[in-house]
């Protein structure tokens, strides 16, 4: 499962990867990961949540690497991920590598917590 939501008080949109995530959990929610980004200004953050990633199909790479394109291209400032177990990281530097121009400012935390503190949430 895949859920994104936004906070226009804090500029942020909140991506939450929840078990096992589907390529096509991601292509059901471009179109409103589009309009959530284009509620938000420039230089929004973004807290990518990976704490409930069970799996994630490889066929996901793709619509990752979409998603980062529309992020750059939006103008995102800060990128937040919350990874707390290393295997679980999908190799999400390795994919911006490729589909970001510009790198944008990127964090990697092992908990919400730190991740909040980040923030300043």
């Amino acid at each position: 499962m895949f859920l994104a939501t936004t906070n226009k008080a804090k500029q942020l949109l909140y991506l939450s990867y929840i078990g096992n995530v589907s390529v096509e959990d991601l292509r059901s929610s471009a179109q409103d990961l589009s309009l959530l980004l284009s509620d938000l200004p420039a230089d929004c953050r973004v807290l990518a949540d990976l704490s409930r990633l069970e799996s994630m199909d490889t066929a996901c790479v793709t619509e990752i690497g979409k998603l980062m394109e529309a992020m750059e291209e939006h103008g995102v400032g800060l990128i937040v991920r919350v990874i707390p177990d290393p295997s679980k990281d999908i190799g999400l530097n390795i994919i911006a590598a490729f589909h970001y121009k510009q790198q944008p400012q990127t964090a990697t935390c092992e908990t919400m917590q730190e991740a909040a503190k980040l923030l300043s949430l």
